[in-house]
């Protein structure tokens, strides 16, 4: 897999900031356009450099050979050594009752939040990412001292990054141990894994699937601003968590103190760059607009805007999303269980489905004004 380790940013004039519409996320760096995916595959690196510099810091790279994995019964140990400390994830893989190993993955970040009654009508292991384990510093827990925290222990000089580096370095680490263990240990499809979770934990996966290239499907559900929401758009409405109304236990400081305000415009990048990112795989974007603090309507644009990447390889129905009202935060409905259903089918499953009109936000489809923000 290549590497999205943090590297210096080469300064290019490639557009004018600041910038109110949405930066064009093929226009590479050095003012080409990314009109194939080899050339589409640096764009990525590019994107990824930027949000670990502006927004969550850097993710390390590891050696495998600092990775030890292993299995006991169901359980997955995941023992992690670097600057002479020691961290150890832990969860457990749950198996379908029938079918033949290896089977498809589902990851839960922080929990599981899709409906039981999906996974259980297929053949579809899963497991939680307790991102806990790496570090605490959620909405949950409060300002604790960082150096507590797993990560921080392994990684000291890294203490100002904002928790989502963090949970996509200890995410990718699972998948590590997936792969190096096999099939034949784990029964687990490493080609066909999927990662999905709801709001904060939404976010989570969100950031997992774009920073880790071996996810086949990723599914962010209700995941709000600082997910699939673009800053620059959230910051045009009101009573939305925007750049200035987030969590910074989440995001580094220092993206606060350099894109505040009307400041926003002169970030060089924004989040429709993170939903391009998991290009040319699948994502579907789940939204509730019940809940204004979700910023939906960002979102609806910014999907909107990372479209145009996946049609532009021909590859338009990887991507989907479906942005309704009418249910509980998180309790994903009745209703839209067929999109749901029918990504998993294809993307994790090889199903012959048809994803190419999963497009569903009747709040905002033919009212909210697309071309004020898309001019690429």
């Amino acid at each position: 897999m290549a590497s999205l380790a943090l590297a210096a940013c080469q300064p290019v004039c490639k557009e004018q900031f600041p910038m109110t519409s949405l930066p064009d996320p093929m226009l590479m760096n050095n003012g080409r356009h990314a009109d194939n995916l080899e050339k589409w595959a640096e764009r990525r690196l590019e994107i990824a450099q930027l949000i670990e510099q502006n927004e969550i810091g850097t993710i390390p790279e590891i050696d495998k050979s600092k990775i030890s994995p292993r299995m006991v019964g169901d359980t997955l140990f995941v023992d992690i050594f670097e600057n002479c400390d020691t961290l150890t994830l832990k969860t457990v893989i749950n198996y379908p009752a029938e079918g033949e190993a290896p089977y498809p993955l589902m990851i839960g970040t922080s929990h599981l939040s899709l409906p039981g009654a999906i996974i259980a009508s297929r053949q579809l292991a899963t497991l939680t990412y307790n991102e806990r384990q790496v570090n605490g510093y959620s909405q949950f827990r409060g300002n604790l001292d960082r150096t507590t925290y797993g990560f921080i222990k392994l990684y000291p000089e890294l203490i100002d990054n904002g928790a989502y580096s963090e949970w996509v370095w200890g995410f990718r680490r699972i998948v590590d141990a997936l792969e190096i263990l096999g099939p034949e240990v784990t029964k687990i499809d490493t080609k066909h894994i999927g990662v999905t979770g709801c709001s904060y934990a939404g976010k989570m996966a969100l950031f997992c699937g774009a920073f880790d290239d071996r996810i086949a499907l990723t599914i962010a559900q209700e995941p709000g601003g600082g997910g699939a929401a673009s800053w620059r758009v959230s910051h045009t409405l009101s009573e939305v968590e925007d750049l200035d109304r987030t969590d910074y236990h989440w995001f580094m400081e220092s993206m606060r103190e350099n894109f505040h305000g009307d400041s926003v415009y002169m970030l060089p990048h924004d989040h429709h760059e993170l939903c391009a990112m998991v290009c040319p795989r699948a994502l579907l974007v789940l939204g509730n607009t019940d809940f204004k603090w979700l910023a939906d309507e960002s979102a609806y644009v910014s999907v909107n805007a990372a479209k145009r990447v996946w049609d532009e390889y021909g590859i338009g129905d990887r991507i989907g999303y479906s942005i309704v009202g009418g249910h509980p935060h998180c309790m994903l409905p009745e209703s839209q269980y067929p999109e749901v259903e029918a990504f998993i089918d294809k993307f994790l499953f090889e199903k012959d489905v048809n994803t190419d009109s999963i497009a569903i936000a009747p709040d905002f489809k033919g009212i909210t004004d697309l071309d004020q923000w898309i001019k690429y």
